[in-house]
């Protein structure tokens, strides 16, 4: 019994060496330092995807009624800003883009971004967000240092601008790596402003991803509320029933 349980050990310490290495193996991710209850956040990166990222990807999880409750938004504010599909006020998020046209395109179908943050964390999407550059061997032009030969362009190339690879020093026998990349073009934000409207695309799919999530940190508040009531008047009562016991 001794020796199986060392197995079971060995078995999942390796198990988690080996996770461990093929994480270190990708590249570092930049901290995305979203924050779901920023609604001024949200609503900019709602207007980016929905200008940007909707023609191609749906958000099949949630629906346009939803985004404006939680957002702030109004239904005008919603169908005219951000309903660009031609769906109804209580309609899933679907691109209207044709499915034959996406495998004509970009060789398959464009996913579905509902739970991409769910799936890949805030940080690879962040990341994802800030690593695309032009490249020349690439069929459509451009490839991303977190998802190397990603089947898609830059949709928010005319923010970002454009950015080419430097390449690390040559070493005899070894694959040329890209060690950063550098903006060739500007585009029409500041590489400050940039980042913000990277994060903020990014908070907004991390909020389509878990929507209640936004409801269960405000009913967390009163529960906690609660149970500090609860605790003071236990202890009152504790006290007034055992004040005659010695």
């Amino acid at each position: 019994m001794t020796k199986r349980y060392i197995s079971i050990f060995a078995l999942a310490f390796g198990l988690l060496l080996g996770t461990t290495a093929v994480m270190a193996e990708g590249p570092e991710l930049p901290a995305a330092g979203t924050n779901i209850r920023d609604t001024a956040s949200l609503q900019r990166g709602a207007h980016i995807f929905f200008n940007y990222c909707v023609g191609c990807h749906s958000l099949k999880y949630i629906r346009y009624e939803r985004i404006a409750d939680d957002l702030g938004l109004t239904e005008d504010d919603v169908m005219k800003n951000l309903n660009f599909t031609g769906g109804k006020f209580g309609d899933q998020v679907i691109s209207h883009m044709p499915a034959d046209d996406a495998q004509k395109f970009f060789g398959k179908a464009p996913p579905d971004l509902s739970l991409e943050v769910s799936a890949k964390g805030a940080d690879w999407v962040f990341g994802y967000l800030n690593s695309f550059y032009l490249d020349p061997k690439s069929p459509i032009g451009w490839n991303n240092t977190v998802l190397p030969n990603a089947a898609m362009p830059f949709p928010l190339w005319e923010l970002q601008g454009t950015q080419v690879p430097v390449m690390k020093p040559a070493t005899p026998g070894d694959d040329p790596q890209i060690e950063k990349l550098t903006l060739l073009h500007p585009g029409k934000l500041s590489p400050e402003q940039y980042q913000q409207a990277a994060r903020d695309v990014t908070n907004f799919l991390e909020y389509v991803s878990e929507p209640a999530a936004l409801q269960r940190r405000h009913y967390g508040i009163w529960v906690v509320l609660f149970l500090l009531g609860f605790t003071f008047l236990a202890s009152l009562l504790k006290k007034e029933y055992w004040k005659d016991v010695h």
